[in-house]
């Protein structure tokens, strides 16, 4: 890839997530769907949050967790996205510098407060989220710095922020300034709701903007409306560069052109929590696709770094990623 300052520009929620267990009976007693994220208002935020307790607080945000793992593997990361001036946000702006990640963003005086993921880990590990997105609303076109777009190898663009109307045409405006500069875009389609909302947009998207696509098998299945994974990876086919493919525990498929690479997933003793997987997953990818890895390995880094996310609780890896890929790669 043509030299730039930054391996991948993230622009996504900026969200504070607080992580906790739950049992089944309570997701089903507040109507929740495991394993999917909702919106939800400020009271039904706060409601929610004096029910459980939590056991981990920190930033968060899918494309911000994707930065934050790219730089645990030494990659160089910026982040866009929108935080309150108010304490939350403080907290959101020094866990992103503390890795040594770009975060300009000028934040909100006026608007609704910082936004917040609560996270609900079932015994199955599966991860079921309530998202209070609050000053992440605002983020629109003239956030978008043209110049550190244009300075990154990619933009990754996260699924979840469709939903604010702003945010598309801040999408839009960074995919036209990255491919003007000869740079590629990334789409996370992030949640088979978010899709189902979405759907001719992100189709639309992926058409006409997106170089490197990552879905899972619920999401690109709901995107292309088919039933089952076979047929939407035939659909895929074509429509973008790259579309990386994850399966859970059966592993990914990658297509890039005429390549098809079916990869397992990373042996693992136990999976804790399934929060972030997708997110390191990318992180993972891009590492190996900015330091010009083949597409098999980018997936095997992406599976790596997944695994080592998964095995634990929390979206943020616990060792240093950098040293972990060196050990299995060889």
């Amino acid at each position: 890839m043509p030299n730039a300052k930054y391996d991948v520009v993230g622009i996504g929620n900026a969200i504070v997530d607080v992580l906790a267990h739950a049992e089944d009976s309570f997701l089903k007693s507040h109507g929740l769907v495991k394993g999917t994220m909702s919106l939800i208002n400020s009271q039904a935020a706060d409601k929610l949050y004096e029910e459980i307790e939590p056991t981990l607080e920190c930033s968060g945000g899918s494309a911000a967790n994707s930065i934050a793992a790219l730089a645990v593997l030494g990659g160089r990361g910026a982040f866009i996205g929108k935080v309150c001036d108010d304490k939350l946000g403080a907290i959101f702006r020094k866990d992103i510098a503390a890795l040594g990640i770009v975060f300009n963003s000028t934040p909100s005086r006026y608007s609704a407060s910082t936004a917040r993921c609560l996270i609900l880990v079932t015994p199955d590990a599966q991860r079921t989220m309530q998202t209070y997105l609050g000053a992440c609303v605002e983020l629109g076109p003239d956030d978008i710095d043209e110049n550190l777009i244009a300075d990154s190898h990619i933009t990754y663009l996260e699924g979840y922020l469709w939903d604010p109307p702003k945010a598309k045409e801040a999408f839009v405006k960074a995919a036209v300034v990255a491919r003007k500069a000869g740079r590629k875009v990334a789409l996370s389609l992030s949640d088979p709701l978010c899709v189902a909302r979405h759907r001719d947009d992100f189709i639309d998207l992926v058409d006409n903007h997106v170089d490197i696509l990552f879905a899972n098998e619920a999401e690109i299945t709901s995107l292309y409306q088919v039933s089952n994974f076979d047929a939407a990876l035939q659909k895929v086919r074509g429509h973008c560069e790259i579309a990386a493919l994850t399966r859970s525990a059966k592993g990914a498929v990658l297509i890039s052109g005429d390549e098809v690479h079916v990869l397992d997933a990373e042996p693992l003793e136990k999976v804790v929590d399934t929060t972030g997987a997708g997110d390191a997953y990318a992180a993972g990818f891009f590492y190996g696709l900015v330091n010009g890895k083949s597409i098999y390995d980018c997936g095997r880094i992406g599976a790596i770094a997944a695994a080592e996310v998964i095995g634990h609780f929390g979206a943020r890896p616990e060792v240093s990623l950098a040293k972990l890929v060196a050990k299995k790669l060889g």
